[in-house]
């Protein structure tokens, strides 16, 4: 068994995680979009934890909040093709987000590898399998060896995002 790899326990302040990266939030505002969120570190339910929230806006073309960390500090393609896929400590409102996963292959700011998943407002621990995620906007496959970015994103619909994330990696 493979040990995991830790990229944010969320116990370094923002904007940093445990390994230096930036967290930041990226809304669809770099299209025109109107959407509108904030980043914080806050603690929910005992636990310190990074939360995003706001409005998904439609208009305009809009529609989407993301935080966003770069896996590492000198955009280097991170490694990640020994282990199975992307473990998360959720919380939030019953709603649905997604990963999106971004490679060093990858030259369209569109471009992304995607899987979706639910949060209930209880603290809950999710997997996604590497071979769940789905190509957006490429034909490229998924390389896991050219891993750059992953995002957390609420996207798609005009809804209000509430989504933390106390840990973050590999398993």
């Amino acid at each position: 068994m493979v040990t995991p790899v830790i990229f944010d326990s969320v116990e370094s302040g923002l904007p940093a995680d445990s390994n230096a990266c930036r967290w930041r939030l990226v809304t669809d505002g770099v299209m025109g979009g109107l959407s509108q969120g904030t980043l914080t570190r806050e603690t929910i339910s005992n636990r310190l934890a990074l939360r995003m929230r706001g409005r998904v806006s439609l208009e305009n073309n809009g529609g989407f909040l993301q935080m966003a960390l770069d896996l590492s500090t000198d955009q280097t393609a991170v490694d990640g093709s020994a282990w199975q896929g992307i473990e998360l400590d959720v919380w939030g409102p019953a709603e649905e987000y997604s990963v999106h996963l971004r490679t060093t292959e990858l030259s369209r700011p569109w471009q992304s590898y995607r899987q979706h998943f639910r949060v209930k407002p209880e603290w809950q621990t999710i997997r996604l399998p590497f071979n769940d995620f789905v190509a957006h906007r490429t034909e490229t496959p998924l390389n896991l060896g050219k891993l750059k970015r992953i995002g957390l994103v609420a996207i798609g619909r005009a809804f209000e995002a509430d989504l933390a994330l106390s840990g973050l990696r590999f398993y």
